[in-house]
């Protein structure tokens, strides 16, 4: 288990809008878990400003910081002035599983390489700061048996592990369906073995 198993992740879309130089840029930001939910989001957000100058983006998939999945375009702006800035951006924001649409509207003057550097790293850093965050929490299932005997006690231990019963199958003995936070797995298994004194049955 490694430590990107709990990281910041944007709350929900948000979009925040600036005017440079006669120029409007929107940012629209979002929770995206794979590259395909980040291509559906640009899509749709190109589509609902089909009219705009450019539409740029930039995502990061996975831990904050992380480089596996990734992707970035200029969208017809100058080489390196808009989809590098943006992901430039998104990968030191501390927060992971985001992608990044900047909508250009062209306000007739022009920005400069530097100035266009600028706008939309300057917009998807205000995105960012402005945007509220939740948590995403790897989860994984742990399915053990265990005697009538122990079910109040292991009912008391899950709060401690953040984990719930996802069902629970009363039979011969009682078969609970288990979730819990991926950093709290080992701690779990062991605490059901200690409660019932090695006598659960873990399965895989």
């Amino acid at each position: 288990m490694g430590p990107s198993a709990r990281y910041p992740i944007p709350a929900g879309r948000h979009r925040i809008e600036q005017v440079i130089d006669r120029s409007r840029f929107l940012c629209t930001i979002a929770p995206v878990a794979s590259v395909d939910e980040a291509q559906a989001f640009i899509r749709e957000i190109s589509r609902e400003f089909p009219d705009a100058t450019h539409n740029c983006w930039a995502f990061v998939v996975g831990p904050p910081g992380s480089t596996d999945r990734i992707g970035l375009s200029d969208d017809g702006e100058p080489h390196g002035t808009a989809g590098r800035p943006m992901f430039t951006v998104l990968q030191h924001g501390g927060v992971g599983d985001v992608a990044a649409v900047v909508t250009r509207y062209y306000g007739g003057v022009k920005l400069g390489t530097g100035g266009l550097v600028k706008a939309y790293g300057g917009a998807v850093q205000h995105a960012l700061e402005t945007a509220p965050r939740s948590m995403r929490v790897t989860r994984v299932d742990v399915v053990v048996r265990v005697g009538y005997a122990a079910i109040s006690a292991i009912q008391q231990l899950l709060p401690d592990v953040e984990a719930e019963v996802v069902e629970e199958t009363f039979g011969v003995d009682v078969r609970f369906h288990l979730r819990c936070p991926e950093e709290h797995e080992d701690r779990l298994r062991r605490a059901l073995m200690d409660l019932t004194r090695g006598q659960a049955i873990l399965e895989d």
